[in-house]
């Protein structure tokens, strides 16, 4: 089936669209601030191995936000303070949360396979 001539003009090449994130306030600062330093702190260096050991260990998924949380191994604390949260803070929460995951250095993503695989 030919192009139209009106179909080649709303084209959109993808190699250099630009993702441009909303301006979003947080509304909870409090609430937002701690728990994303639990989540700094998981991810942190010297700390991330450990954790990454801990979310295998209970036979959980790296990128199910909220089953790693509700298994408090963010802390007991975030996974209140997450609760407390709205929808909008909560979704930039687990926005930050996942962009923490695919930040882990790819030695580290290789040994813990297992957590990080779709399938």
């Amino acid at each position: 089936m030919a192009q139209s001539p009106f179909q080649d003009q709303f084209q959109v090449d993808r190699t250099t669209a630009l993702f441009e994130r909303p301006a979003m306030d947080v509304v909870d600062r409090a609430g937002f601030t701690a728990v994303k330093q639990a989540i700094e702190e998981a991810f942190a260096p010297g700390k991330v191995e450990k954790f990454l050991r801990a979310v295998e260990r209970a036979g959980l998924r790296i990128r199910e936000f909220e089953m790693v949380l509700g298994a408090g191994k963010l802390g007991a604390q975030a996974a209140a303070e997450y609760a407390k949260l709205s929808n909008g803070d909560q979704g930039q929460v687990r926005e930050f949360y996942l962009a923490s995951v695919e930040k882990v250095e790819m030695p580290l993503r290789d040994r813990y396979f297992k957590i990080y695989a779709y399938y």
